[in-house]
């Protein structure tokens, strides 16, 4: 599984490239925190795949790291999903390497 650091994912959206973040949590911890993108929580995924793009980058997220990876899994066994990254260390990566005012949980 290809993964990207939380300061890899700002130096690539700080350069305006094209990638889609895709948010894997519950709305309630997408609502505490967020890098925006497309809330799709696991268990809507299977019926909103359709909304993930094939033909640029997608950044999957989630907490830590561990329900992404089981996304990127379903997407990419399932649904031949070839483009899918993870944020490795998910959201709370973000928070403490990238934007230590962003809220955590």
């Amino acid at each position: 599984m290809d993964e990207i650091t939380a300061k890899e994912l700002r130096d690539r959206l700080a350069h305006n490239s094209k990638i889609q973040l895709v948010d894997v949590r519950e709305p309630e911890e997408f609502e505490i925190c967020n890098l925006g993108g497309e809330l799709i929580p696991m268990a809507e995924l299977s019926k909103q795949a359709g909304r993930i793009r094939r033909d640029i980058p997608v950044v999957v997220i989630c907490h830590h790291g561990f329900r992404s990876a089981q996304a990127i899994n379903y997407l990419s066994q399932r649904l031949g999903y070839d483009n899918l990254l993870n944020l490795k260390g998910g959201i709370h990566a973000w928070a403490t390497q990238v934007d230590p005012d962003m809220a955590t949980y």
